[in-house]
């Protein structure tokens, strides 16, 4: 049975290894991995290659010492804009996160990543011209994602009907299909008159499984797992997945098929992959 978990990082000076050791002893197979950004260096080496090359080789490795097939969503975090400005000002800190987006375009065409992200908008407030300029870059991501045909992973504010209606028609004037759009961390709107036709990807905190499959199958699960020896287990530990279905199989809450749909269907469509036991 494959089990997806569709968004999570992972860090050399994390568990790492072991923590995707632990995910596969409880049932999980495959990982949507997002590399960390590093703003300091992406200035320093005027590009984020760096960055999305390391990542590449950390998956390479943790998939040779563990089995588990990893894939990974390359993009410039949102936040990066925001301390780069402050530093490199304005004009500077736009073109490196444009170009951010276009050197995660060329993996994802090149078959090296599947999607550009997390891309998007800070999670907290700032000035207007820092939200303006944060949306005119996503919306740049939104339509290189277009032309390479690949979805976006977006990061950004708490989910609410009039965001999603507006991250929607962001998508339609970039020429994206709706559906190609994820909320990453979303809460279980997988209705589309909750969603806009953004496609969810839930965060698998306690009841938000259950109630995203009484509402239907067109979602995928998640853990936004940090790999932070900090804060252990933040956000969720990457074993939950797994261990989620797990607990609603056995209580006969949901079927093999529920779990085929949502980590196999759902993301070989969304991303044109295959995933393989």
């Amino acid at each position: 049975m494959i089990v997806f978990d569709n968004h999570m990082h992972l860090r050399r000076d994390g568990m790492y290894i072991e923590a995707i050791k632990e995910f596969k002893k409880y049932g999980g197979t495959h990982l949507n991995f997002c590399p960390y950004t590093d703003y300091r260096r992406v200035i320093k080496e005027n590009s984020y290659m760096g960055c999305y090359e390391d990542g590449i080789k950390l998956a390479e490795e943790a998939m040779e010492k563990t089995g588990v097939k990893i894939f990974l969503t390359v993009g410039p975090y949102p936040v990066d804009y925001v301390k780069m400005k402050e530093i490199v000002g304005r004009e500077k800190a736009m073109m490196l996160m444009k170009k951010g987006m276009e050197e995660a375009q060329k993996l994802c065409m090149e078959g090296r990543a599947i999607a550009i992200g997390e891309i998007g908008r800070p999670h907290f407030k700032v000035d207007g011209p820092t939200w303006k300029e944060s949306n005119e870059i996503m919306k740049y991501g939104m339509e290189l994602a277009r032309d390479a045909d690949v979805p976006v992973i977006l990061h950004m504010e708490g989910v609410n009907e009039n965001n999603m209606k507006e991250i929607a028609e962001m998508a339609d004037d970039a020429g994206l299909d709706r559906g190609k759009v994820i909320k990453h961390f979303s809460p279980p709107i997988v209705k589309r008159e909750e969603n806009h036709g953004i496609f969810p990807s839930v965060i698998s905190k306690k009841g938000n499984v259950e109630e995203a499959f009484s509402k239907g199958r067109r979602f995928m699960l998640e853990t936004d797992y940090l790999d932070d020896t900090r804060r252990p287990g933040a956000v969720l530990a990457l074993k939950t997945v797994p261990r989620r279905l797990n607990a609603l199989l056995a209580t006969e809450k949901i079927n093999e098929e529920d779990i085929y749909k949502i980590c196999k269907e759902n993301p070989e469509k969304m991303y044109g992959i295959t995933l393989e036991e």
